[in-house]
């Protein structure tokens, strides 16, 4: 008497549970796709560039040899050029950080 009631108790479960699974991966499949890290430095800028936020901007270590911090500057400036959409801001702020961590400029404001 009671295993045909225990049979349909376990079948209504599994339906229940069929359709909790199936409306769970389709909110998770039509949910916008967000950034897992942060690749680049985001935020304001400061009015005298520092090296901790030259560092930033480029993606490197304040003590990172003069390569590194060139092919960090070309890659950084290949994805924000003006002639490629980039912001002319954005391009002067990516060659200050360059020059104040090759120690071509004390950090001087920039001109924008």
């Amino acid at each position: 008497m009671a295993t045909p009631f225990l049979a349909g108790l376990a079948v209504a479960a599994a339906a229940l549970a069929g359709r909790y699974g199936i409306r769970a991966w389709q909110a998770f499949k039509t949910r916008p796709p967000q950034a897992r890290s942060r690749k680049f430095y985001e935020g304001g800028f400061n009015p005298t560039m520092t090296k901790r936020e030259a560092a930033l901007i480029l993606g490197v270590r304040e003590n990172t040899p003069p390569e590194k911090i060139k092919e960090a500057h070309r890659r950084v400036m290949i994805a924000n050029h003006p002639d490629a959409g980039g912001s002319h801001y954005l391009a002067s702020k990516i060659n200050e950080a360059k020059d104040v961590l090759l120690g071509k400029s004390k950090g001087s404001p920039s001109a924008f």
